[in-house]
């Protein structure tokens, strides 16, 4: 048996699965979206309490403290993500990791997007051929792992 044949990641824009221009607009869109949580996130400063950085962008406060007596699954996520965009990516990884491993993905698929534009390369192409079904796995394990690290050193 022949050994399979390896799918090159990125392949030039024409031969993507789309259409040229609808494949750069993907990419550009990924990109600026990309661009625009960093502004956003490097506007405010993470809380010291490791949860709540949020409510500096006009959201309500966590209610899960008050409620539950500790934190939400998501719970410092944003402060982790604000964490890795100033520069502190073990802080954000000792707030909350897999905040700060969604975030460095994001940050990665940005940069994809954006490398993908720049190099005349299919980013749509580079998207289908991530394994997205086991990273939604390992998402959802890495989450309640997290959110049980959160709860051992949550400060109520």
């Amino acid at each position: 048996m022949p050994p399979p044949v390896a799918v090159p990641r990125w392949i030039p824009r024409s031969e993507g699965p789309v259409a040229a221009w609808l494949d750069a607009l993907v990419a550009a869109l990924v990109a600026a979206v990309a661009v625009a949580v960093v502004v956003w996130l490097r506007a405010v400063a993470p809380d010291g309490r490791g949860y709540d950085t949020h409510v500096q962008l006009g959201l309500d406060p966590c209610s899960w403290p008050v409620t539950h007596g500790g934190p939400c699954p998501l719970c410092g996520c944003t402060t982790a993500a604000c964490h890795l965009v100033h520069g502190e990516p073990l802080r954000a990884l000792q707030v909350q990791p897999f905040g700060a491993l969604v975030a460095a993905a994001g940050l990665l698929l940005g940069g994809a997007a954006g490398w993908s534009l720049l190099r005349g390369r299919s980013f749509v192409d580079f998207w289908l051929h991530l394994p997205r079904a086991r990273l939604f796995v390992l998402g959802i394990v890495l989450l309640l792992l997290a959110w049980c690290y959160k709860w051992g050193t949550f400060a109520r």
